[in-house]
């Protein structure tokens, strides 16, 4: 038996669509499943929670983007049942970790009903997993101010919000504790990797590996809105990593602390201070 999970207003219902394909093929194949959805975050993972604690699940297939795939590792972790993206955001970064970001539902499934899931690392901050990226700096103040906007709708607000902010940002202090050591620094952004990208496809720590035990932590010191700028598009690349002001170190438990709030998936984690722990192992994932 299978949970299907699906966000049908992902990628402006893109969930809905890829949901029915993925209905109609497990159908074809004869394959029992129960579609499992609600109308709000905190009823789904009640739904699905329920649906474990009464049903032998084999497997999640969640359809939708990053945020779904959050919610849905909240559960599927702990209790060790293996998962499967079948992508349907607008970002889908924890499907491109996964490498199945490119995959159709036919891919998906066959992968989900005919190989075997893999050990994945997963990062987990205040009791709360996360897959790809944990942030904080700029992109979270960005953020903030997205989530406020009333227009324009749709990625055009994001790029908005940067607009909005980026004249009045300023480097932001934090005091970070990796690995027992501690250090202070100033820095417009702050990248916790467990997968490498975040925003739709940006590198932001290119080398980040989910079978690895660790974070790839990446830090943009401070540096002129101008250059700022200059550099931005080159994280869709990952070419980032070579300017002087960036630093790129590993480890596997992260503390920050700071006036400023962290994001993670996409999803609000809240006012620093925060504790990231990278979790060997934490799930099961049909990946490539």
């Amino acid at each position: 038996m299978y949970a299907v999970v699906v966000n049908p207003i992902s990628g402006k219902g893109k969930g809905a669509l890829l949901g029915t394909a993925v209905v109609g093929r497990l159908q074809t194949l004869d394959v029992d499943y129960v579609l499992v959805s609600a109308t709000n975050a905190v009823s789904l993972i009640q739904n699905l929670q329920t649906l474990i604690d009464t049903t032998n699940i084999d497997g999640i297939i969640a359809v939708g983007g990053d945020g779904l795939v959050h919610l849905v590792l909240q559960v599927a972790a702990p209790h060790k049942i293996p998962f499967s993206v079948v992508p349907a955001g607008t970002g889908n970064d924890f499907a491109r970790s996964l490498n199945t970001e490119d995959l159709t539902v036919e891919e998906v499934l066959a992968l989900s009903l005919e190989t075997q899931a893999r050990p994945i690392d997963l990062g987990l901050v205040d009791s709360e997993y996360f897959g790809a990226v944990l942030s904080t700096g700029f992109d979270s103040v960005v953020n903030e101010r997205a989530n406020i906007l009333k227009w324009p709708k749709g990625p055009a607000r994001y790029n908005a919000a940067i607009i909005l902010e980026l004249p009045k940002f300023s480097p932001i202090s934090y005091d970070i504790t990796a690995d027992g050591k501690t250090f202070t620094t100033e820095a417009m952004l702050i990248a916790i990797g467990n997968g490498a990208s975040y925003g739709g496809g940006m590198k932001v720590c290119p080398d980040a590996d989910l079978h690895d035990g660790l974070f790839d932590v990446m830090i943009l010191r401070p540096v002129s809105k101008v250059e700022f700028l200059r550099i931005f598009p080159t994280v869709y690349s990952g070419s980032h990593v070579e300017h002087r002001q960036v630093e790129i170190f590993r480890a596997k438990s992260v503390a920050i602390n700071s006036t400023a709030t962290a994001y993670a998936d996409g999803e609000r984690v809240g006012q620093l201070p925060v504790k990231a722990e990278c979790i060997s192992n934490a799930a099961l994932a049909w990946s490539l």
